[in-house]
């Protein structure tokens, strides 16, 4: 019988020598770390080295967060992955109104310089490559990070990591943004240029196709739509001044990986491909770097289940494998009890550990591209990149992807493929196992890790004490310099870490930039 693709492209039950004819090798796959990167970004790929292993982890305070990250690092991790709270994520101070009853809860709470030097204290920033999931304020955490690096005798230029700082993704299918599009990409355009004079190893952005993933995107549509914001973020930099090249070997990407394993790895290739072929031909890019799609994956969170929560970990090998067969250059793996609450110890060690076994007991770190030249592989690739094409051209066809947004192109087109599975699974056509197959009558119990509420009071007990001991005028001082240079064209982010420095707030930095440029509000397109 024949099936379908998460895409809804068809697979056939064989695939043989006809379905690449014409087919041509050198265009199509090239060499691995060469152009048009189908093959992964790098020659050697994990021959060399393995990925790096980033478990993405943070919940309640600064101290329970840190403690969390250093048994991370005791267990293996190569790289630290700051999950951030809601009221962190939307600019919101833990004691506002707006942030009762979210503080800690799906990350951890940082509200100023003080909660940063506890979240790295003991943690030599100069050795570890650190990410951070966060998006609208990612200027304000970044320059944190930078502050607490420089407390460390730590300098700017030997910083190591990534923000995500992908705002457009933001309007599409999550909901954590501040201030409308142009103030936004103006923001990410000041970070893109404090970055190359002052923290030149950073990537200064992870364009994410995750969370629309997450919110029912289809494979393509993930791609489609991470590719055309990406599109939007070259064009936005180089309309500032700057040149391609200047920036964009440091831009870096935030893809899923499912169970299907066979089209996500078609996906990677076809993502990288693209990529490479906008760059040079759109923009005309000329150093190599900029040509490379390097990404991050994360294992599918939205395919797991309450249910039977254990099969989750099996889940989670497979959705690694994909990864890793796509050519990720770094991984995190999700938790199996992430479905029921934030994950204990045992179990973010278990996920790590399966990104071990993945890189030291398989064989799949011994060649690179183990896919290349595979009937189906290739064709699925090629597939997968015409779908893609097609729903990048009908981005473009509605003035890019900020302008796609405001249509609300992209929400409704991943709201009809969430519907789509959602009817799928309903009606057993799309099995999950354990949930409408394969149940169980009773399920076992389990206990899982809980945020202590108190941390609410315990964040305002900290604010206040900030406020009281700092120096107003030379906060209120430095507000108003972040001020004016929002109103005019000069870099924000240098009064930005003025203020930071004075210890102002995560909350009160944004409310004065939500001053000048006012907030977002969705369309009645949306």
């Amino acid at each position: 019988m024949a099936r379908e693709s998460e895409s809804g492209l068809p697979i056939d039950p064989v695939y043989g020598p006809d379905a690449l004819e014409g087919w041509d090798p050198a265009e199509k796959l090239g060499e691995p770390g060469a152009y048009p990167f189908t093959r992964g970004v790098y020659p050697s790929m994990y021959t060399g080295r393995p990925w790096t292993m980033r478990q993405y982890a943070g919940f309640g305070t600064a101290t329970e967060s840190n403690a969390r990250y250093k048994q991370l690092i005791a267990n293996g991790t190569m790289g630290l992955s700051v999950a951030f709270d809601l009221p962190t994520q939307m600019g919101h101070d833990s004691d506002a109104p707006i942030a009762h009853g979210e503080v800690g809860k799906v990350g951890v709470a940082i509200d100023s310089i003080d909660d940063m030097r506890v979240l790295f204290g003991g943690i030599p920033l100069d050795k570890v490559s650190t990410s951070m999931t966060i998006n609208a304020p990612a200027a304000l955490l970044l320059l944190l990070y930078q502050l607490v690096a420089e407390e460390q005798g730590v300098p700017a230029e030997k910083l190591t990591g990534t923000i995500q700082n992908d705002v457009l993704k933001e309007y599409i299918a999550r909901g954590t943004y501040i201030f409308p599009p142009k103030p936004s990409l103006r923001l990410i355009a000041d970070i893109f240029k404090y970055c190359r004079a002052e923290i030149p190893k950073w990537n200064t952005i992870s364009i994410s196709g995750y969370h629309m993933a997450e919110a029912g995107a289809s494979p393509a549509q993930e791609i489609a739509f991470t590719l055309a914001d990406g599109i939007e973020y070259v064009r936005t930099a180089v309309a500032a001044g700057m040149d391609v090249d200047d920036f964009a070997p440091r831009l870096s990407f935030f893809f899923v990986a499912r169970t299907t394993i066979l089209e996500e790895v078609a996906k990677f290739r076809a993502a990288r491909r693209i990529w490479a072929r906008v760059m040079k031909e759109e923009f005309g890019a000329k150093n190599p770097k900029s040509l490379m799609l390097r990404f991050h994956t994360q294992t599918a969170g939205v395919q797991l289940t309450a249910q039977q929560p254990e099969v989750n970990l099996v889940r989670v090998a497979v959705q690694g494998l994909a990864a890793v067969l796509g050519g990720t250059q770094s991984l995190h793996t999700n938790s199996f009890d992430e479905a029921i609450a934030l994950p204990t110890d045992k179990s973010a060690r278990l996920a790590l550990r399966t990104q071990q076994v993945l890189a030291y007991e398989t064989d799949v770190t011994a060649t690179v591209d183990p896919f290349a030249g595979s009937y189906v592989i290739e064709k699925m690739t090629d597939d997968v990149e015409a779908a893609t094409l097609e729903l990048m051209q009908k981005v473009e066809d509605l003035g890019g992807a900020v302008n796609a947004i405001e249509h609300g192109f992209q929400k409704n087109e991943i709201e009809r493929s969430a519907y789509r599975i959602a009817q799928e699974t309903d009606a057993g056509e799309r099995v999950v196992v354990g949930v409408n197959r394969f149940q169980l009558d009773e399920e076992e119990p389990y206990e899982p890790l809980r945020v202590d509420p108190a941390i609410e009071a315990q964040q305002a007990e900290r604010l206040a004490k900030l406020r009281a001991e700092r120096d107003q005028a030379a906060v209120d001082s430095a507000l108003a310099a972040l001020k004016k240079a929002a109103e005019g064209e000069d870099n924000v982010l240098y009064p930005m870490k003025d203020a930071l420095k004075a210890r102002a707030t995560v909350g009160e930095v944004c409310n004065a930039l939500r001053e000048v440029w006012g907030t977002y509000v969705p369309s009645d397109a949306f």
